[in-house]
């Protein structure tokens, strides 16, 4: 797959879809349709958050195709809101860890149908080590699925590239709090961890 051509199409289709929504507004003599309207700054702020949803999505899923998946549903949320054009970088955050999470819990992640479908690599040093890479990262996103949602988003926001602050502001925290729910919310991935591979 181009997912250069797939980054760039990605903005024109939230747009497209949100001057449509606009489009059938005013036609119905300015009734508010469906979900309303469309903000102005959408493009502006799409344009400036896009690559941090696309990474918070990203190290949830693991899948830069299913991240662009969750960015384009909430950037097609966002479009609707209210929220200050100050806050839309933390709501955003929010928002793609919420959703990224929701589809690593539904289990609609394609990675495994990709995966299966691409096949063997053609050439790999030691199948062993990326075996046991790609197990790992299954079970270490299967425990985040299973962690209290505040906590997983926590971890996922930090891990993103968040600073304390924006952490903080993102999940309405005192900026003091962030370090400790952040080292509560790891020593619980590593307890989820444990526990689960102690069942098996």
């Amino acid at each position: 797959m181009d997912l250069v051509g797939h980054r760039i199409s990605a903005p024109a289709v939230v747009l497209s879809r949100g001057r449509a929504a606009e489009r059938t507004r005013r036609e119905d003599g300015g009734a508010v349709s469906g979900r309303g309207a469309v903000r102005a700054d959408l493009e502006q702020v799409f344009r400036a958050a896009y690559p941090r949803v696309v990474a918070v999505a990203t190290r949830v899923l693991g899948s830069r195709d299913g991240a662009e998946d969750v960015a384009q549903e909430v950037f097609l949320s966002f479009a609707h809101t209210a929220v200050p054009a100050g806050e839309a970088p933390a709501w955003l955050s929010v928002a793609a860890a919420h959703t990224a999470l929701n589809h690593l819990r539904s289990g609609r992640r394609r990675a495994t149908r990709e995966e299966t479908a691409a096949g063997p690599p053609s050439s790999v040093p030691d199948v062993a080590d990326d075996v046991v890479t790609l197990d790992e990262r299954r079970r270490v996103r299967a425990a985040l699925a299973r962690l209290p949602r505040r906590q997983a988003v926590a971890l996922v926001l930090r891990h993103s590239g968040l600073s304390y602050a924006e952490v903080a502001a993102a999940l309405d925290l005192s900026p003091g709090s962030v370090g400790t729910t952040v080292r509560r919310a790891e020593s619980a991935l590593r307890e989820e961890l444990s526990r689960h591979a102690s069942s098996h």
